[in-house]
């Protein structure tokens, strides 16, 4: 069993940059997608035709913005969009499209596109309870069957996870304490960051921008991840970062396990 994560920076425009083509090769049985930037008809419209697979998505209420999707060869038995059928909270959690869980038998899939601190980190506070509300979610399901967390959740948690870790440390919207704690936090209650778990010492990125030649310097960042109960660990058999994949200013990763 595969399940891919990918921020595709645009549904539309990922389309156009042999975004099926990179699909078949890949050839995952789930494949979660983040930052769609449509509304639920526009990503129907541009994925919605890809045939072996049954396609849900969640939308932002702002268009143009955020959003998620999940394409699954396998039905899930639900699909949950975002938090509110479990979590009370009285922060706005649920009007940017960020979580998409799908349950199946034996585990829940949950899709998620942390938000972003921001320029200038003026979104770091709202990050914050936002990840505090996160994790009381996370915790309820998995108290009910285990979870594979993946997606975009725009932080670098250990220096070895970014080019420049010094010089960005508390200065640069994802890789601030707050946020650092934030990751260490969902790991703690007993998730683990499996290609970290699998591959302690290796310097790859998932993440370059677009501007100063970044991807051609490899200056990047490690902020999309794979989270999953220690149950399952005996399961995984490979993850790998497709940093060949170029639709995006991210890379696809790829997590490959026996059937669960």
């Amino acid at each position: 069993m595969k399940i891919t994560t990918w921020n595709i920076n645009g549904i539309r425009a990922i389309i156009n940059k042999d975004f099926e083509k990179t699909i078949t090769e890949i050839e995952s049985d789930m494949i979660c997608l983040q930052e769609t930037k449509a509304q639920d008809d526009q990503v129907e419209k541009a994925i919605g035709h890809i045939e072996g697979y049954n396609l849900y998505s969640y939308s932002a209420e702002k268009k143009g913005y955020s959003g998620t999707a999940i394409l699954s060869k396998l039905k899930p038995i639900n699909v949950f969009k975002g938090m509110k059928h479990l979590i009370n909270s009285t922060l706005e959690i649920d009007t940017e499209g960020r979580v998409l869980t799908a349950e199946y038998e034996a585990y829940f899939l949950v899709n998620v596109y942390v938000p972003n601190a921001g320029q200038g980190l003026k979104r770091l506070a709202y990050k914050e309870q936002w990840n505090k509300v996160f994790l009381k979610y996370l915790i309820k399901l998995n108290q009910t069957k285990p979870i594979i967390v993946c997606g975009d959740f725009n932080v670098a948690h250990q220096p070895i996870d970014l080019k420049n870790d010094k010089s960005n440390y508390n200065k640069t919207a994802g890789y601030t304490q707050v946020e650092i704690d934030g990751m260490t936090n969902m790991l703690s209650f007993g998730l683990v960051d499996i290609y970290r778990e699998l591959n302690p010492d290796k310097e790859e990125y998932t993440y370059w921008s677009y501007r100063f030649k970044a991807r051609e310097r490899n200056t990047g960042w490690r902020i999309d991840y794979f989270l999953i109960s220690k149950e399952l660990k005996n399961k995984v058999l490979d993850i790998k970062i497709l940093n060949q994949y170029y639709g995006s200013d991210h890379c696809p990763v790829v997590l490959e396990l026996k059937t669960i």
